[in-house]
């Protein structure tokens, strides 16, 4: 497996710029889809309309449910409002299952709250895999994604598979001309990933103009997600969109010796050194795989790598490579997504607090629980 190296060439200044530039005409990301949740709060018509305008953007992907509790308070008025601004309208299901049963108890908690906030009959309702799933056979996890397709299309929908890169073909089979996978390169522009898949989501840090935070944009490879709806979709200042895409692709790129607080999931697609400092120059102490995840809270950029710093369960901080700066990635970034523990034999809350790098006060907020509660193991925790 491939691991950070002590030396490579590095451009800087206006030979980076330049050569960015240059690589942005011919093979630019495009921002031909978007996807909301209630992190992203209350989106009106206007903003669907100026990303439409300004960005390219065509289609919209709500996220519609969770599990079999947890049902999106923004899924109606997104779904609403991006139909109102001439958007193609799909949704997604955020999915817990490990068994079959439980996959198809979730298909139909999802179906139904999709009809119930107004997703279209002939738009997708994809399954995002991406998190219990992680311990489970290749196998077992084909034969939950496939139930709860099977079951998400007695509503009329259409399905699809949203998982990372490093877990496509890895942990569950993505066939060509399917799925939407996701891998952030630190440089969008140059080769173009997952062609043959149905989208590549290529960012989770896209700034629109009249919107505020962040937002994960995506390149559609087909009609898939627009096809069996209507729509006069088009961009009407195609200048903007050309600017805007040149400068988004840019983002993501070199901005060296710089430090930020982030608090995200970092799952590798390759084997990875744990050191004591954020450089390659630092001692290695532990080792990352493909099959394991890593919580981290602040991110360091330097010239030649992207470091993730996260907590270690002895109290110390390790670093992590993330990928190189202005190149390949070593995995994907979910970033403010809900993270999930379950307890173990011996486990409390101040455990878990120092294993995730937070507080005893933070986690009962998060769980709407009191400080003194009792936890049991199997009981599961939102930790971030």
């Amino acid at each position: 497996m491939k691991q950070p190296l002590k030396h490579k060439i590095i451009l800087t200044g206006a030979a980076m710029m330049a050569a960015l530039f240059l690589g942005l005409n011919v093979n630019a990301a495009r921002m031909d889809m978007v996807d909301v949740s209630n992190n992203n709060g209350y989106m009106s018509t206007a903003e669907y309309v100026s990303m439409r305008n300004e960005f390219g953007v065509k289609a919209l992907t709500v996220k519609i449910s969770e599990g079999t509790t947890f049902k999106d308070g923004y899924a109606s008025s997104n779904i609403k409002n991006g139909q109102a601004a001439g958007l193609y309208v799909n949704g997604y299901h955020f999915a817990h299952y490990t068994t079959k049963a439980q996959a198809i108890a979730e298909a139909d908690y999802a179906g139904q709250t999709a009809k119930a906030v107004g997703l279209p009959v002939g738009a997708v309702l994809a399954t995002d895999v991406e998190a219990e799933q992680a311990n489970l056979p290749k196998g077992i996890n084909d034969a939950n994604n496939r139930a709860f397709m099977n079951e998400i299309a007695k509503f009329g929908y259409r399905t699809d598979i949203y998982t990372s890169g490093s877990w496509a073909n890895h942990k569950m089979t993505i066939k060509g001309k399917t799925g939407w996978i996701a891998a952030y390169p630190y440089v969008p522009a140059g080769k173009q990933w997952y062609s043959n898949n149905n989208a590549w989501q290529w960012s989770g840090s896209t700034h629109f103009r009249i919107s505020s935070g962040d937002f994960d944009v995506s390149q559609l490879n087909n009609n898939y997600y627009t096809a069996g709806q209507s729509s006069t979709v088009k961009a009407n200042d195609p200048g903007a969109v050309e600017q805007q895409n040149h400068q988004a692709n840019r983002a993501t790129g070199t901005i060296p010796n710089q430090t930020y607080t982030q608090n995200g999931l970092f799952c590798p697609n390759t084997t990875l050194n744990v050191r004591t400092g954020a450089g390659t120059g630092y001692p290695k102490i532990a080792t990352y795989y493909p099959e394991e995840s890593v919580v981290y809270n602040q991110v360091i950029v330097k010239a030649d790598y992207v470091w993730a710093r996260y907590l270690r369960y002895n109290g110390q901080f390790g670093y992590i490579a993330l990928g190189e700066n202005g190149g390949q990635s070593y995995g994907k970034r979910l970033v403010n997504q809900h993270t999930y523990y379950t307890i173990k034999y011996g486990d409390s809350l101040w455990t878990i607090a120092r294993r995730y790098g937070t507080t005893v006060s933070h986690l009962a907020r998060l769980n709407s629980m009191r400080t003194t509660s009792l936890i049991l193991p199997g009981q599961r925790l939102v930790v971030s």
